[in-house]
């Protein structure tokens, strides 16, 4: 088991826009994307729109270039604090379980059940886990974020609506090819590096 799961595809693009509360338009802006082409674009990033969920945090505002898919085609996003904690929020294709939580791990200390949720805790960061239509939201940080504020930000994690979307996924290349994973080495038999590098 492992808490805030590792970016397989780092920094599609920068979040130009807030990811919570980004549905009103003003003069100049575009019309929210239709599903057609925000099923496109996730397809391009080798994700699915339904795999996208944002939240929001006190203190916290969407890290540039902190968006991207993790693990086969599930999708993080990131936020970060004026003090610089990352709180990130993932769903994959792995739900959760209370074996899981029972299992003990390098990277789980402790996971015990917390209401609708799992609360689980290592050395260094904490997250809340849930099930959500077949898939694992997790919200995570460092344990420098207070658990109640943690909480409250996997409380309000919900699937991206038309503008979070359009504000979160990356515009497809003119290609229109698939994006290039970025954890394929270009030498050796390729298979992904999954080293963590500064900051998980």
């Amino acid at each position: 088991m492992r808490i805030g799961p590792r970016l397989t595809l780092l920094a599609l693009l920068p979040l130009a826009l807030a990811v919570t509360g980004c549905g009103t338009e003003t003069a100049g802006e575009r019309p929210t994307p239709g599903p057609a082409e925000l099923d496109a674009r996730a397809r391009w990033a080798q994700t699915d729109t339904d795999h996208v969920y944002v939240t929001e945090a006190e203190g916290f505002e969407p890290a540039p270039m902190g968006a991207g898919v993790v693990g086969d085609d599930g999708f993080q996003v990131a936020y970060v604090s004026k003090e610089g904690v990352r709180l990130t929020v993932s769903a994959e294709r792995r739900p959760f379980s209370a074996k899981e939580c029972a299992a003990s791990t390098a990277e789980q200390d402790s996971c015990v059940r917390d209401g609708a949720r799992w609360y689980l805790r290592s050395a260094e960061r904490h997250a809340y886990v849930s099930n959500e239509k077949g898939l694992r939201v997790e919200v995570a940080a460092p344990l420098t974020m207070d658990r109640k504020a943690l909480k409250g930000a996997a409380e309000r994690a919900h699937h991206a609506d038309a503008a979070e979307l359009d504000a979160v996924l990356p515009k497809q290349a003119g290609t229109g090819q698939p994006v290039e994973r970025g954890d394929l080495p270009p030498v050796g038999d390729g298979a992904p590096d999954n080293s963590v590098g500064a900051g998980g």
